[in-house]
């Protein structure tokens, strides 16, 4: 196998530029995920057909469909109905946040549901409302359950943020297909690519697990 440092070496510049926009996006998306996803398994859990509804359609629709098809549609479609001309970094956050707050809302649905209904019990009975006792008494114990998923979900989202390439966001995936369609050359391109992905999860994992140790363990 002929490979050639020498290229990666041109290339450099442009992959360092890459990873950050693609470590910008995961964030990003990391972070309207978790809310819109909060609010959805909320929404999931109520008894109103009118709130319950949409939310089960939102979960089924971005659970159910690939996320190449979602950016597609949201940055072909969607987007240039709120913006002329799309921008695609912003199209790339806004596919990434919706499709990951569908997952998220089934991790934060799973984690309430996991503690027993006396809490709530109790906690009305100590003269709670229903919000409060969620904020006090349920949603301080659920967090602790959600962390590991909610890791997964996150490494997941740093690796599936390579998809927005499609649409000429440039990120990490972007430039290793500029390099490949500049030199022909497979293995040099995409295994840099494959390396720093595994950076930024291994470094994702780490945090996480810190974090798992001091608020799941401690």
């Amino acid at each position: 196998m002929d490979y050639s440092l020498q290229i990666i070496g041109n290339y450099m510049p442009l992959f360092l530029k890459g990873t950050w926009v693609t470590i910008q996006l995961s964030l990003l998306a990391i972070l309207f995920g978790t809310i819109l996803g909060l609010f959805i398994g909320l929404g999931k859990m109520t008894k109103q057909p009118l709130i319950n509804l949409p939310c089960n359609w939102y979960i089924s629709f971005f659970r159910g469909t690939p996320l190449l098809v979602q950016i597609l549609l949201i940055h072909s479609a969607l987007m240039p109905l709120i913006m002329k001309p799309p921008n695609v970094f912003v199209s790339s956050v806004l596919a990434l946040s919706l499709n990951a707050a569908a997952y998220i809302a089934e991790i934060f649905r799973a984690g309430i549901q996991s503690i027993d209904k006396g809490q709530m019990e109790a906690a009305r009975s100590l003269g709670m409302n229903h919000v409060q006792a969620m904020k006090h008494v349920i949603l301080p114990q659920a967090s602790r359950r959600m962390i590991p998923p909610l890791g997964n979900e996150f490494i997941v989202l740093i690796k599936d943020s390579s998809l927005v390439s499609i649409i000429a966001t440039p990120e990490l995936m972007y430039y290793a297909r500029a390099m490949m369609g500049q030199y022909y050359r497979p293995w040099e391109p995409y295994m840099t690519a494959a390396l720093m992905y595994l950076i930024l999860t291994l470094g994702m994992a780490y945090i996480l697990s810190k974090i798992e140790r001091k608020f799941v363990y401690d």
